[in-house]
């Protein structure tokens, strides 16, 4: 088997690769920021790569990626593992789940926490002959080292003219649920609609974040979206008036970057525990423990005299951001509801309150396609959906 060096070439979705003792450790977000604002829970969202893969050109046959994986884990309230998949010339072909590495447990009642060391993990996959466009996606859920790339014939970085999608947003956009990288609903609608995806959906962290707009502002990128508002409800972050003004900011930051590019707001998706009830949100106690673990909002139903925000007042809020921005022609907006709406809530109800199933984000990625890419829609002119 030959190696090929991982190089920054072959991987796309990341702002830099760390080298470590066993290879490169994966990271959205550059250097600057994560020393600034050294979060736990930023710091442990953006070393996922969700939306992270590395592109090749082969006639390789047999293809070997060894990875050391690095997870958090919540003692009753444990999710699947990651996966890397494989989609060759477009069609994802192949899943490999994650075994080994290292883990932190957590025992959300007690606030102990646990580490064990594992192995590393080999990911093997079989090509189909000839030369391939091949794409290994990366887990979205783990953090992890690439260790070495071994295949039986050269390995030859692709090269892309397809146009650049930038997006941001919560867990859901992060991937929560999705069962793998290339399943969660930013890669659905990026391969639907043949763009380069870099994924900023960081779980628990879109937080109209000052810093996350300046990486915005700084990256290449030919359309923009943003998703914001269940961060902050579920975190009750925020009142209106601090989160009006700090959306204008958000996007103004992004276009002292970005004047001109098409950049589309959408509007946080219909979740029922927050449409009326601000936060926080919370995992319910009861459900630790069983194979249904729940999330449940604290907020007093209808308390929203005071502007504490709900999912109904986030959308409104966002409406009106759009509304007093008619000298930005490029400024568009999407009801995060007609992704996913009180009607799909009852067809395809969020498994833990939250976060959507696979089958769910494949839904939510193909009406993104549809609606931002296709035909009318904002990002038109950028791509068209296959």
């Amino acid at each position: 088997m030959n190696t090929t060096p991982i190089t920054p070439a072959l991987v796309r979705g990341v702002a830099e690769l760390e080298p470590t003792d066993r290879g490169l450790r994966l990271h959205r977000l550059p250097t600057g920021t994560r020393t600034r604002f050294p979060d736990p829970q930023l710091l442990l969202m953006e070393a996922q790569p969700s939306g992270a893969r590395i592109v090749v050109t082969t006639d390789a046959r047999e293809l070997e990626l060894v990875v050391h994986p690095n997870r958090l884990a919540y003692r009753g309230a444990d999710r699947a593992r990651g996966a890397i998949d494989l989609v060759v010339d477009g069609e994802l072909v192949a899943t490999d789940p994650l075994t080994g590495g290292d883990v932190l447990e957590m025992d959300l009642q007690t606030g102990r926490s646990e580490h064990r060391s594992g192995d590393s993990h080999v990911t093997r996959f079989d090509l189909p002959a000839g030369e391939k466009h091949v794409e290994l996606w990366l887990p979205h859920n783990e953090g992890l080292e690439l260790v070495e790339l071994r295949s039986d014939r050269p390995l030859v970085a692709a090269a892309s003219d397809a146009p650049r999608w930038l997006h941001h947003g919560s867990s859901i956009s992060h991937g929560s649920n999705a069962v793998g990288p290339a399943r969660i609903w930013p890669a659905v609608a990026a391969r639907r609609a043949g763009v380069e995806l870099r994924n900023l959906g960081l779980g628990g962290s879109a937080l109209v974040d000052p810093f996350l707009a300046r990486v915005m502002r700084d990256t290449p990128a030919d359309v923009i979206s943003v998703k914001l508002g269940i961060n902050v409800v579920n975190l009750d972050a925020m009142r209106r008036r601090a989160f009006v003004p700090a959306v204008h900011g958000f996007l103004d930051t992004i276009r002292d970057g970005h004047p001109e590019t098409p950049l589309l707001l959408v509007s946080p998706l219909f979740a029922g525990i927050h449409e009326n009830n601000p936060g926080p949100g919370a995992v319910d106690p009861a459900t630790l423990g069983t194979d249904h673990v729940q999330f449940v909002a604290t907020g007093q139903a209808g308390d929203t005299a005071l502007g504490r925000l709900t999912l109904e007042v986030v959308r409104d809020a966002l409406r009106e951001v759009v509304a007093h921005r008619t000298d930005d022609p490029n400024l568009h907006h999407l009801e995060g509801t007609e992704l996913y709406g009180a009607a799909d809530a009852e067809a395809h109800p969020l498994p833990d309150g939250l976060h959507p199933d696979t089958a769910t984000h494949q839904l939510i990625g193909e009406r993104f396609a549809e609606r931002a890419f296709g035909s009318g829609g904002p990002f038109a002119g950028a791509a068209g959906v296959s």
